[in-house]
């Protein structure tokens, strides 16, 4: 899980990220504004008291945060298999794609 280490406020709904593996760089939120528990940033003031979490996310007071994951994924511009490996597929085989109809029917009844 990647922590976000530093945060700077910039216009325009932008903010400039760091993260603790050295990544920095910018995301765009303006597209977010009004919409939802978003409404809160049609007050630009509220949107610039956004501050680190205890676990890297942003928050703004106690109604919205934001996970350091998908920000690191808008910043890197890097797919979630890139940095969670485990969430790659492993290709699929002819085993894995057929099953018979049996396996489907109802026990018999003894």
């Amino acid at each position: 899980m990647h922590r976000i280490t530093e945060v700077k406020v910039l216009a325009n709904y932008r903010l400039h990220l760091a993260f603790n593996d050295g990544v920095c760089g910018t995301v765009d939120l303006s597209e977010m504004v009004g919409k939802g528990v978003f409404a809160l940033w049609r007050d630009y003031r509220a949107f610039e008291q956004v501050r680190i979490g205890s676990s890297g996310e942003l928050v703004w007071s106690d109604q919205i945060d934001l996970c350091p994951d998908s920000l690191y994924l808008k910043v890197t511009g890097k797919k979630p298999e890139e940095i969670f490996p485990k969430l790659a597929r492993e290709p699929m085989n002819s085993e894995t794609l057929y099953c018979s109809p049996a396996a489907f029917a109802d026990p018999p009844i003894e």
